[in-house]
């Protein structure tokens, strides 16, 4: 018996932005605005993406947790509040010299980037749940020739 794994783009998500803050350069977060549940100034995207500053200086009340990364920011002067998914987390980078990292597509973020009463219940159920398997032909009756 295999135990699944959980999604990395969390961790690897964290672990950049504190290298990249630790290093005295910006972290800039590439996000998929089209992705379920993704809160962002919609004047800003271009092609379905926003190119987000969440360095300390640029953001308020930054919480970066397994499920989102969501915090407070000015955008010409007005305070909103943004709030990225996991699965809208495309790339971070710092803005200095382009170092950072791309993130890999994982199947728990395509499950749960719908509609509520369709998306699974919890982050378990995503990645317990089996994969929809296809219907089997029952028939009896075969063609033959």
């Amino acid at each position: 018996m295999s135990k699944k794994l959980s999604a990395k783009r969390s961790y690897l998500l964290r672990a950049y932005y504190d290298w990249i803050s630790d290093n005295d350069l910006t972290p800039y977060l590439v996000v998929d605005a089209n992705y379920y549940g993704t809160e962002v100034p919609e004047e800003y995207v271009q092609d379905g993406q926003i190119i987000l500053n969440i360095s300390m200086q640029a953001t308020g009340d930054l919480l970066i947790n397994d499920d989102a990364v969501s915090f407070n920011a000015r955008f010409q002067g007005v305070t909103r509040h943004v709030h990225v998914p996991m699965g809208a987390a495309v790339a971070i980078y710092a803005r200095e010299n382009g170092e950072g990292v791309m993130f890999e597509p994982e199947d728990i973020y395509a499950e749960l980037n719908r509609e509520p009463e369709n998306q699974p219940q919890s982050f378990e159920e995503a990645v317990d749940k089996p994969k929809a398997k296809k219907a089997k032909d029952n028939s009896f009756l075969r063609i033959v020739k």
